[in-house]
């Protein structure tokens, strides 16, 4: 049987290394901020150096240790050199945010598209995955993937593709939970759905300045929301928190929607 744990000690990650993509700004910074709080060590990737850069020093300030990277994920080269560089003690998390939701028409796309979604949200978390389990071995670790509500029930028009890649992170994210749980690793995925945040509301701006339809889908949307509202970066984060501590202790390859309800209604 299991050490019985205080509640404390289930949700700390002190003495624990994390590394987290897609760091700087949304998701990805609400899930670094609660994972210093829990006291983590954290190696964070972006490539949007100055917002990085405030993190870090926010961070820091709070007594966090913290190390930077400007990684292009979608460049297998480029992870394979962030992992030579954050050397040992390798990582005993990690969270696998980094992605792209780019709009476009499914018969306006071309290789190039297609490449650069697919290497920067499927590719990145399987080499990420591939170095950590490879580097780690039998000593085990937490992988936390970031699916998308999108690869289960595709909503939004033109993101086929996005939906594409987050449906491979799933499937990823199962096979290696059956694989490799007998070395001591925890894989799972976050589904979120209807995040409001930076990157959100630019992505969304911007094809509203062309394609005034898509009110209607946002209306849509969010009349279906169980929940009638939208949540928040920090509200994914939370979960990310609990996957990644021992109070997931016994929870491989699930795939957790945070979505307000939406998958259920």
């Amino acid at each position: 049987m299991p050490k019985h744990k205080s509640i404390e000690e289930l949700i700390s990650l002190r003495g624990k290394r994390a590394l987290i993509t897609g760091a700087a700004a949304g998701i990805g910074k609400a899930i670094a901020l609660r994972f210093a709080e829990a006291g983590a060590a954290l190696d964070l990737v972006d490539l949007k150096a100055a917002s990085l850069a405030a993190l870090a020093r926010q961070l820091g300030e709070e007594g966090a240790r913290v190390h930077t990277y400007g990684v292009d994920v979608s460049s297998k080269e480029e992870i394979r050199m962030l992992w030579d560089e954050m050397g040992e003690p390798v990582p005993d998390i990690l969270v696998n945010n980094a992605g792209i939701y780019p709009f476009k028409d499914f018969t306006d796309i071309d290789e190039a598209f297609v490449k650069k979604v697919i290497d920067t949200n499927l590719h990145s978390v399987t080499w990420n995955c591939y170095e950590m389990i490879r580097r780690r071995g039998k000593r085990g670790g937490v992988i936390v993937n970031m699916g998308s509500i999108e690869a289960v029930l595709p909503f939004k028009e033109d993101l086929a593709l996005y939906s594409v890649s987050k449906a491979g992170v799933i499937a990823l994210t199962r096979a290696l939970a059956k694989e490799h749980a007998k070395h001591g690793f925890r894989v799972n995925a976050i589904l979120p759905g209807g995040v409001v945040t930076q990157g959100t509301r630019a992505a969304a701006k911007g094809v509203l300045q062309l394609r005034f339809g898509l009110l209607k889908t946002g209306w849509d949307f969010r009349q279906r929301l169980p929940a009638a509202r939208f949540a928040q970066p920090d509200e994914v984060a939370h979960i990310a928190l609990v996957l990644a501590s021992d109070l997931a202790s016994y929870v491989h390859g699930a795939a957790i929607p945070v979505d307000g309800g939406f998958l259920a209604a």
